[in-house]
């Protein structure tokens, strides 16, 4: 093969000219909001702008400075002008030299990448512009193997789609499965057979009893404060029918405690307790690694309100991961903001039991709250006000069993399909460093 160095301000010249944004306001031109990884313009209606633009002319080469990688390289084929932000690049170019398809393909390939290391003083700090681009010198082919080496890729690169789409397809599917289970965890489905094994287990009315007179006796001894009765459950609430032996009841109703941590950011600190907010907790657990710190003032204040212990449920309750359940998995002093906490006796309760009814209505709830335009918010009512169906206590133990053992499927499958996702990756940059491997050479 006879690629030939070129330095690619050979064939491309920068468009001159950064606009003032007082003059590109009153050009009345379109902007470009963005250009995809397929390669594709999109366009903004004209609207004002605060930072300084740059001009882009019909048939020029536009190039992402931040995305350029990852495909975003398009040709502007309107007849009109528009305006880019300086985070572009816009380029005249001649076509009988390079095959913008072919450039695109060679952007993203490891071959790109080491020569930007290679030619570049300093490498690439934040974003690549014209200075990075056009002294570059690369090798290539001519113009009508540059067309046989892109077109080859963009073959390639189809079937790759349809490779991630059924990937896609089977993580879509994967998660319905997981709701699927604890749909059938909570209805009872999963020990049927359990249950006709244990006829004579304590009914769960016996169970709810001992909850709620643990609950009025914490009342009497003033450790706990009296709350409001919750409503009766009414018909239209019933979801569906449950076992013999399990009892409707309000989720407050079975806790000790249902409250929430401050809405407010305390002072950050460089050492000190540990603080979370929301964006912490999640369903497979707490980020500990990149909790906050606060002194001992501020944690002492924000730790009376709640006094978290290990083995009790947080709950996001503002923001977009409402719904969000997370079981305490540390017996260390923390505290917390715009998240809830259920508070419970352990011995009479499944904590895994309650995390996996949370987390299969989490979907439908986040669902319900985002309908409005405003921030999520899962009020402390609301999750008092859950309707829970409550197994005997020896019955929830046989379920989070049963439920762990396929989720633990789950994940094997879940592990197999991130693997085909990552060799895919891995195949397009072989794919890639093949087409390429002259201009390494």
């Amino acid at each position: 093969m006879n690629w030939q160095p070129t330095k690619l301000s050979e064939f491309l010249t920068e468009r001159d000219g950064r606009i003032k944004y007082e003059s590109a306001n009153q050009l009345g031109l379109q902007r470009i909001k963005k250009i995809d990884f397929s390669g594709n313009i999109h366009l903004d209606a004209e609207t004002d702008t605060k930072t300084d633009m740059i001009r882009v002319k019909s048939g020029d080469l536009v190039i992402s400075g931040i995305n350029a990688a990852k495909g975003a390289i398009a040709v502007h084929a309107e007849d009109d002008d528009v305006l880019a932000t300086i985070h572009y690049s816009a380029y005249e170019f001649n076509p009988d030299r390079i095959s913008v398809d072919f450039l695109k393909w060679f952007f993203k390939s490891s071959e790109f990448s080491d020569l930007l290391r290679e030619q570049i003083p300093g490498g690439i700090k934040t974003e690549l512009k014209p200075k990075h681009i056009l002294p570059l010198k690369v090798k290539l082919p001519k113009l009508s193997e540059q067309i046989t080496v892109a077109e080859r890729l963009n073959r390639f690169r189809l079937e790759q789609l349809k490779l991630e789409h059924e990937i896609t397809h089977q993580q879509s599917l994967l998660a319905k499965l997981k709701q699927a289970i604890l749909q059938e965890a909570i209805q009872g489905k999963l020990t049927a057979d359990w249950r006709a094994a244990h006829p004579d287990v304590e009914p769960a009315s016996h169970l709810l009893h001992r909850i709620q007179a643990e609950k009025a006796r914490l009342i009497a001894a003033k450790k706990l404060r009296p709350e409001k009765p919750l409503p009766k459950i009414t018909p239209a609430e019933i979801p569906f029918e449950i076992p013999k032996g399990w009892e409707w009841c309000r989720l407050g109703d079975l806790c000790r405690k249902v409250t929430d941590g401050f809405h407010n950011t305390p002072p950050k600190a460089e050492k000190g307790f540990p603080y979370i907010a929301a964006t912490h907790v999640k369903s497979d657990g707490i980020d500990w690694a990149n909790a906050y710190r606060v002194d001992e003032k501020n944690h002492r204040e924000l730790h009376s309100k709640t006094e978290p212990q290990k083995g009790e449920i947080l709950v996001v309750n503002i923001g977009a991961g409402s719904g969000c359940p997370a079981i305490i998995d540390v017996d260390f002093e923390f505290s917390f903001k715009n998240t809830a906490i259920l508070k419970f006796n352990q011995e009479l309760l499944s904590n895994r039991h309650i995390f996996n009814y949370l987390r299969h209505i989490q979907p439908e709830n986040y669902a319900r709250l985002t309908r409005g335009a405003n921030q999520p918010f899962l009020s402390l009512k609301v999750i008092k006000e859950f309707v829970f169906p409550l197994p005997p206590l020896a019955e929830q133990a046989a379920i989070v069993e049963r439920v762990e053992a396929l989720m633990k499927t789950c994940r094997a499958l879940e592990a197999e399909i991130e693997h085909a996702r990552t060799h895919a990756a891995h195949l397009l940059q072989a794919v890639l460093k093949e087409a390429f491997a002259p201009a390494a050479a």
